[in-house]
Formats: C-alpha cells, structure tokens, sequence
C-alpha cells in the first residue's frame, strides 16, 4: 500500500523516436523525443513528481541511454521485461495497445509489482558485455559462413573464405580485448580464476558471467538460477504433475552455461558420474 507521502509511479514506453510517459492515476501521457534534449526533458518531468519508482520496458537498448540518464539524476528506475507488462495489461482487462496506452500500464505496473530496482552496470561492465556480444554477432555469423561452403559455387568460394578468415581475425582481436579488460581488474581476475578452477568452464563462459552476471556471489543458488532463467517451474493442477520447464531469464549466460554443462558432463570428475546416474534413471539428456 503506498503511503500519502511516499511519490507517484510512473511508466515510460519506449521506442526509437519517443518516450511516452504516464503517471499512475492520471490520465494524461506525456511524449519527449528519444534523444538527449528529449531525456532530459524528462528526467527533470520526473525530477519533479518525486517518484517512489520509474519502471521503464525494456526495448531492444533504446531505452539505454534514458535509464542511464535517470540513474545519474538519483532516481529509481527499474527495467522490466515486456512480456511481464504485457500479460499483466491483459490480467487488468487491456487488451488494446498503443504507445499512450502502454505507458499507462506501465505506470499501473509499477504501482502494483514494485518491481526492484537494480544497479546499473559500471562503466567497465558494459564495456565488457559490449565485446562479449560482438563476439557472439560474430560467432554466429562464421558458423553460418562455414556451413555455406557445402552449397556456395567455385566462382564464389574465394569471397567466401576472405570472409571467413576475416571473421576468425576479428574474434581473435576480440579475444584479446576480452583478456586485456579482465587483466586490467583485480576483482574480475580473482572471479575468473574461480570460475575457470570448475573443468568445463572456459574463458568465454568465465568472461560472460563477469559480464553479464555481476549479482554472481551476492545471491544464494535458488535466487541466482531463478535470475538466468534456469530454476524448473512447476505445472501442477489438482492431481496432474506438469512437465517442469526453464523460462525467461538472461539467455546470453543461460547458453554458455548451457555448453558449460555439456562439457562437463564429459570431463568434470563431480558432473560427469552425476550425469550418467541420472541418465542411467532415465532421464532425458537435456532435462539432465
């Protein structure tokens, strides 16, 4: 229940041009452009009603700076994920969607869930996260590569492995900044080192929970499993049991983990016989 003294809830619905901004209760939507004048127009919008929380959904990165903006100010922003918005409008009745009409949900959200707000990553985090997924882009896009030489013509095979090593160079230079970053913080040293002594963690994994993952260590099992979107939800109804399946989370960590794991259930001396019981059991190879 909010108290009379405690602030309004506000939402802002982002998108590339605009940032449409409600105020729980009130029916009026403010617009500023997404663009420096346009976030600090807001910011100080929202400087003035003194808010308990700012809930903003999160949108592909447009709405980045904005956050970033509100934090320097000192105020309470917390990024939420749109499928939460979106079954939570639906639950209230609100079926219809526009940019106005989200950003009051939002607002309605805020009020309601109180979702936390948590700490913006540092300067040398994002930077950090920035190279990882550059790195994945890149990845992603040789594996394609490699798998059209099977069906590319002779005339276009040589573009194709320019290409190709082109890629590889580039995730080579990207590795190298990847060490140099994580050389250059005696924290991120200390947890890589930690990370690296479990046998199937290797340096991208290790790189990518530092970067992806700063809550590692500050949060116990359930909670930290529950945040990358690897806790088994139940399914349950009267007497039915529901399969149990994984939802949500931070995909990015959850497939490195995910190779992680395969990994180890081939080397690591602790999975591998855990493995192999639960297999012997009959349990599926991915549910293991």
């Amino acid at each position: 229940m909010r108290t009379k003294s405690a602030g309004p809830f506000i939402g802002v619905d982002v998108s590339k041009a605009t940032l449409d901004t409600a105020v729980d209760g009130e029916t009026r939507v403010q617009q500023y452009a997404n663009d420096e004048a346009g976030i600090a127009a807001l910011a100080a919008f929202v400087t003035e009603h003194q808010p308990t929380l700012v809930v903003v959904e999160a949108s592909g990165g447009w709405e980045m700076d904005l956050v970033a903006s509100l934090a320097a100010a000192g105020l309470p922003a917390a990024v939420v994920n749109p499928t939460r918005v979106r079954n939570f409008a639906k639950a209230t009745g609100q079926y219809a969607k526009t940019d106005k009409i989200d950003a009051r949900v939002l607002a309605h959200f805020a009020a309601a869930i109180q979702p936390p707000v948590r700490p913006l990553k540092t300067g040398a985090q994002a930077q950090l996260s920035a190279v990882i997924n550059r790195r994945q882009q890149l990845v992603t896009m040789l594996t394609m590569e490699k798998n059209r030489r099977v069906t590319t013509r002779n005339e276009m095979r040589e573009q194709l492995e320019r290409h190709i090593c082109w890629l590889e160079a580039e995730i080579a230079d990207l590795n190298e900044q990847l060490e140099l970053l994580v050389a250059h913080c005696a924290e991120w040293q200390d947890k890589k080192k930690v990370l690296m002594s479990v046998k199937g963690v290797g340096v991208v994994t290790a790189t990518t929970l530092l970067a992806d993952l700063p809550e590692l260590g500050s949060l116990n099992r359930q909670q930290i499993a529950a945040l990358v979107g690897l806790a088994p939800l139940n399914k349950d109804s009267g007497r039915k049991r529901g399969k149990r399946h994984i939802f949500g989370g931070r995909a990015a960590v959850r497939s490195k983990l995910y190779m992680a794991a395969l990994s180890a259930s081939r080397t690591n001396p602790v999975i591998r016989p855990f493995y192999e019981r639960l297999i012997a059991n009959g349990k599926l190879g991915k549910v293991v």
